[in-house]
């Protein structure tokens, strides 16, 4: 077991292969494994099972397996063959992040009216790391792009997602999150493998027009897709046993499969899908064109976060039951 922890580092849900595979991040360290984690040895034997899981082939559709009981997989985005290299940062003296307070629990108002979240949280830290001032203004989401191009601001961190749509308006970081689709059954719904094979001639309710039903009726076409105008429909759906499945976002399912709403009627079921195709590229830290300092000062930062820990810190506060 020493050997393995002294190889094995992270998960990376990148999906950077034609085929779309998980790909396993080895790193030779042990003390950069112990940075990684800072989760303690108990914890880190539990990913391991996650990290055995994500080494299979899943094929076209497939979920990965779910990891052991009382693990949290964290996802990792980072190489940590390709680090990036530190830039001159000389001329940035302070970071003036946009952001908005309506996207709980990535951006919303605290208590005393002062934005927070995940992304908030996460641009202080990216400024601690960089060693400059830090700013954070709250706009509308459909204003932060016009704001950053009118110079109110020097980046966007807002959840916003990596398409080739906001590509031609602005760069990207490297991706720090992406959200997995997952699938949620009844507790009472058995079946743990999810291939397309198996859920023939089962109900499965997505929301209409979304791209987990666009998925679904691609690649799931023996299944009965059941479209629902919105979210809560689906889940009431689910909850009332209307449907076997249900195929969403991941992440606001995992609040609601935890929260009071579900009435603990339902669980995850198979693991994540995270085809880019279909689910995006990602979010990232969006910058003005052709800003590549600051864009690769917030790579060189992410992965520096990420490689001390902190990042996974920072994940496990937000995230304790994980939507991968």
């Amino acid at each position: 077991m020493t050997l393995i922890f002294q190889y094995v580092c992270f998960i990376s849900v990148q999906m950077r292969s034609p085929d779309h595979k998980v790909q396993l991040l080895i790193m030779r360290s042990q003390e950069a494994l112990r940075r990684a984690f800072r989760l303690g040895p108990a914890v880190a034997a539990l990913l391991l099972g996650t990290v055995l899981a994500l080494t299979g082939d899943p094929g076209p559709a497939a979920a990965q397996n779910a990891p052991a009981a009382g693990a949290v997989p964290i996802p990792g985005f980072w190489d940590p063959r390709r680090r990036p290299e530190r830039p001159d940062l000389g001329r940035i003296s302070i970071v003036r992040f946009l952001t908005e307070n309506d996207y709980p629990p990535f951006n919303y108002a605290g208590p005393d009216g002062n934005p927070t979240g995940f992304n908030v949280d996460l641009a202080r830290m990216i400024c601690e790391e960089l060693k400059v001032a830090c700013s954070i203004q709250v706009r509308r989401f459909d204003t932060l792009i016009d704001s950053l191009g009118d110079n109110r601001g020097d980046a966007v961190i807002a959840s916003m997602a990596v398409t080739p749509d906001s590509r031609r308006r602005v760069d990207f970081s490297d991706a720090y999150y992406r959200a997995p689709a997952r699938f949620a059954g009844r507790r009472d719904f058995t079946l743990d493998d999810i291939r397309p094979e198996l859920l023939e001639g089962k109900k499965i309710a997505a929301v209409a027009g979304s791209a987990h039903e666009v998925y679904l009726k691609s690649l799931f076409t023996e299944a009965e897709v059941h479209p629902y105008p919105s979210a809560v429909a689906a889940r009431n759906a689910l909850r009332r046993g209307t449907v076997d499945l249900l195929f969403d976002d991941g992440i606001s399912l995992a609040f609601w499969l935890n929260g009071t709403e579900s009435g603990g009627c339902c669980a995850f079921r198979g693991g994540p899908f995270l085809d880019s195709r279909f689910f995006g590229e990602g979010v990232g830290i969006a910058v003005r064109l052709g800003n590549d300092t600051l864009r690769q000062a917030f790579n060189w930062a992410l992965f520096r976060l990420w490689e001390k820990g902190r990042f996974s810190d920072l994940w496990l506060r937000y995230f304790p039951i994980s939507p991968f």
